[in-house]
């Protein structure tokens, strides 16, 4: 998966685990998509490994929204997710 990726994975294991233990029944949460060529059809790198990671957690993803934004390190794409307890 990758050094950047793992810990994009964690961060999110981290966040999830902290709204579960605060009692939180929705949990919204940024993910940007590593691969910086967001013209192109494909695999958006990291994300699933995210949104896994927080569903491990006992969340579900159950809206996103994306949005595209150029950025010193080039274009990348956005989404905001809203994941709820199962």
């Amino acid at each position: 998966m990758g050094f950047i990726n793992n810990a994009k994975a964690n961060e999110a294991t981290r966040a999830a685990e902290q709204a579960y233990t605060e009692g939180r029944q929705v949990l919204t949460f940024k993910i940007i998509e590593a691969n910086s060529s967001s013209r192109h059809t494909g695999v958006m790198t990291g994300v699933g490994e995210q949104i896994e990671a927080i569903e491990a957690q006992g969340w579900t993803l159950t809206n996103m929204a994306a949005a595209e934004s150029k950025a010193l390190s080039g274009e990348r794409t956005a989404l905001i997710c809203l994941f709820r307890r199962r």
